[in-house]
């Protein structure tokens, strides 16, 4: 069964990118945890885009669903800041781009397989 990638496209102000950059050092693990997790990635836009890409890969689609439902969702509720009050998003935006992982490679000497 092929895995599945999940990207979070977050379209996120200049002045809110080092918020969001703080926010996810800060999430403490929380999806490494998870079963069926494979790989996380935050990835930065670097010119002409205020777009950032959360990007998951999951051993399936339940997986990732499993996850949405359950500590995902226990995380975000808690989106509090230290003073108790509810913290204003980063971003402005949000859109989930879902993919099947069919072909992958790696440096010469590691398995790949899809």
């Amino acid at each position: 069964m092929p895995s599945v990638v999940k990207i979070n496209v977050l379209t996120v102000p200049a002045e809110q990118r080092e918020v969001l950059e703080k926010r996810f050092a800060a999430r403490a693990g929380l999806v490494e945890s998870a079963d069926g997790f494979e790989w996380f990635e935050l990835l930065r836009p670097l010119e002409g885009s205020d777009r950032y890409l959360v990007y998951t890969r999951w051993r399936s689609e339940e997986d990732f669903r499993a996850w949405m439902e359950g500590s995902m969702k226990a995380a975000h509720r808690g989106d509090a800041g230290g003073d108790g009050e509810q913290r204003r998003p980063a971003a402005t935006d949000s859109e989930v781009w879902t993919f099947e992982v069919v072909q992958q490679a790696g440096p010469e000497g590691t398995a790949a397989q899809a």
